[in-house]
């Protein structure tokens, strides 16, 4: 079906997605050694360089494909950090997790849609809320991140950020409005 097909894509197009991927899956503590934004760097360079090997034809494939990479990417920048050896378990885990993570982020813009072509538009929606999530202040993107697809109460979050739960609320009000308005016009700065 053409529907299914995968549209040519340049990898860039999921640079943000991957990205936010990494934040999810970073600690944050580790976030000032291991930056999120490397991370999808090294997983698009990799992708770049394996795109000859990508066998798949939908949209859904390519991510489902990037993510495994994004995973061993991570699990790399992990060793490096911890200087240990290859742990594939932990790969294995991150995958997992990415796979949560991503399965979040479908739940989070809704949807019982399970036709090809409401499949493909949905995989498009993620690639656009994780561009308009880059685009939040810090603070609510990092509030909404630990809130929406990390699923953490707002006590959780305050208190990962250093917070009052009156200012995490404040900044998931915030955040989540401007989500809505760039979703629904993606121009707008």
């Amino acid at each position: 079906m053409p529907s299914q097909e995968l549209e040519p894509q340049p990898l860039e197009h999921y640079r943000a997605y991957l990205r936010l991927l990494a934040r999810l899956q970073l600690d944050p503590r580790l976030q000032a050694k291991i930056d999120p934004s490397d991370v999808a760097q090294d997983a698009l360079l990799k992708a770049h360089q394996a795109l000859g090997q990508f066998r798949g034809r939908s949209q859904a494939e390519m991510v489902g494909w990037l993510r495994a990479i994004l995973a061993s990417v991570l699990a790399d920048a992990l060793r490096r950090n911890q200087a240990g050896a290859r742990d594939v378990a932990q790969e294995r885990s991150l995958q997992v997790s990415l796979g949560e993570s991503s399965s979040r982020l479908e739940a989070w813009l809704a949807a019982d849609q399970s036709s090809p072509l409401e499949r493909a538009a949905r995989q498009e929606q993620l690639l656009r809320l994780a561009e308009a999530l880059a685009r939040l202040p810090e603070d609510q993107r990092r509030a909404v991140e630990l809130r929406h697809l990390r699923g953490g109460t707002v006590g959780e979050v305050a208190q990962q950020m250093g917070r009052s739960k009156e200012a995490v609320a404040k900044l998931l009000l915030r955040g989540v409005a401007r989500l809505r308005q760039l979703l629904t016009d993606p121009d707008e700065g």
